[in-house]
């Protein structure tokens, strides 16, 4: 069985792992193409480490294959 991380990433975390900026983070959230963050309180959000894993995952794969990222 696999185990999950339920570790959590603030933004500049999302933002180095992905090499995203936030804008473009946003903008791609906004289209449904990346993981949306849960709120930790009024002006904080996290992401699921594991959502963000599975979405860069999903990129190398694309790329694998010859699809657009």
């Amino acid at each position: 069985m696999e185990r999950k991380s339920s570790a959590l990433l603030r933004r500049p975390a999302v933002k180095a792992k992905t090499g995203l900026s936030t804008s473009s983070i946003y903008a791609k959230m906004a289209r449904d193409e990346f993981p949306k963050p849960i709120r930790l309180g009024p002006k904080s959000v996290a992401w699921i480490e594991d959502e963000v894993d599975a979405w860069i995952a999903a990129r190398v794969a694309a790329s694998r294959q010859g699809e657009a990222a």
